[in-house]
């Protein structure tokens, strides 16, 4: 039996952007392009009549914008919600609000005079919205108590700067990065992390993360050296590793080709991590779809490093964590919140039988 297809409403105040977007989403295997609408509240009555399973947003439009219009509907319709949003500082400050309040992915949005890169960004949706089609609808969670973190890993007896903690992230990812970090001790080792997102966005999303967090976070530059207590974050659009040996570790971009569809790649990342941190080193893969990291996670546990995947309950896309789990490359298994204290709490344990406390 065929599947249903995903039902789709495009919701932007360019004539020509809905036209070319529902010109090409309509050619996609599997998408049914419900209709077009020129502001929030023509599309609140497409909602209503049509009921769709994914809505593509603009972020500004007239009388009602595009994060005002997705919060009520966060509130009354909860469905998978695809920003487009032009470049600039402004539009990067409102979509990271849009990934706040619920929504799935960001595309930035070309011209609407360019109708070939109106095109591609109608291929990019396609994809875009058949994950946002199984993402999961799950109402605010509720507030759970969280795992005691110890003050300190110097109170755990580990040395901070004797660890790198590698993260990957994709759909869901901004939120779960930010639970993480919101729950880490101050002598946190030193971090580096690939969340799937634009470029235009990566210095923004850091910086914000930097507000949450009690760690330093900032995107990462080029040679950067690593340390505790500080988290960088890779620019999009360009492949970050990290080299170097223990407590001297730096970051480094690269190529701009992409690995497993994605720039930057966590698998890319953790590989380089298992190079330059082996046993070292903290793998953390988090919610999104598809498979990237999980092969590199695997390579992290083989040699010697703690894997964790976040569980299937948490995630937004249960993808990468599961492809991993599948691989038999996740060793613990949190909720973001949680996984800070499950890291401290896994070293501090294997402390003595590895020497884990020597340099």
């Amino acid at each position: 039996m065929r599947p249903c297809p995903v039902k789709v409403l495009i919701v932007d105040d360019s004539p020509a952007v809905r036209t070319v977007l529902m010109r090409v989403l309509s050619g996609q295997d599997g998408i049914l392009v419900a209709g077009g609408a020129k502001d929030a509240f023509e599309a609140r009555e497409l909602v209503l009549q049509h009921r769709p399973d994914v809505i593509v947003l603009d972020i500004e439009m007239p009388r009602m914008s595009g994060v005002a219009f997705l919060k009520k509907l966060m509130a009354h319709y909860p469905v998978p919600v695809i920003m487009c949003t032009d470049s600039g500082s402004a539009q990067s400050q409102a979509a990271l609000d849009a990934l706040e309040l619920g929504a799935t992915a960001v595309v930035v949005k070309p011209p609407a005079t360019n109708r070939g890169a109106l095109r591609k960004l109608g291929e990019e949706l396609a994809e875009h919205i058949r994950t946002a089609a199984v993402a999961l609808k799950r109402p605010p969670p509720l507030p759970v108590p969280v795992l005691h973190t110890p003050v300190s890993l110097h109170s755990a007896g580990l040395n901070p700067a004797h660890f790198l903690v590698a993260i990957g992230a994709s759909t869901g990812g901004t939120e779960a990065i930010k639970e993480l970090l919101q729950h880490v001790p101050e002598d946190f080792p030193p971090a580096v992390i690939v969340q799937h997102m634009p470029e235009e966005f990566t210095a923004s999303f850091a910086d914000r993360l930097d507000h949450y967090s009690p760690l330093t976070v900032h995107e990462a530059r080029d040679g950067e050296r690593l340390a505790p207590g500080v988290v960088l974050v890779a620019r999009g659009g360009v492949q970050m590793t990290v080299g170097g040996n223990i407590g001297a570790w730096r970051v480094h971009y690269g190529t701009s080709a992409p690995v497993n569809r994605h720039c930057p790649s966590v698998d890319v990342l953790f590989d380089s991590v298992v190079r330059a941190a082996g046993r070292r080193a903290v793998g953390v893969l988090l919610t999104g779809m598809g498979a990237d990291g999980a092969r590199g996670l695997l390579n992290l546990k083989n040699a010697g490093a703690l894997t964790i995947g976040q569980n299937a309950d948490s995630c937004v896309v249960y993808g990468m964590p599961k492809v991993a789990a599948d691989l038999g490359a996740v060793q613990v298994t949190g909720a973001p919140a949680d996984i800070p204290a499950l890291m401290v709490q896994t070293l501090r344990a294997a402390r003595q039988p590895v020497g884990i406390e020597g340099p």
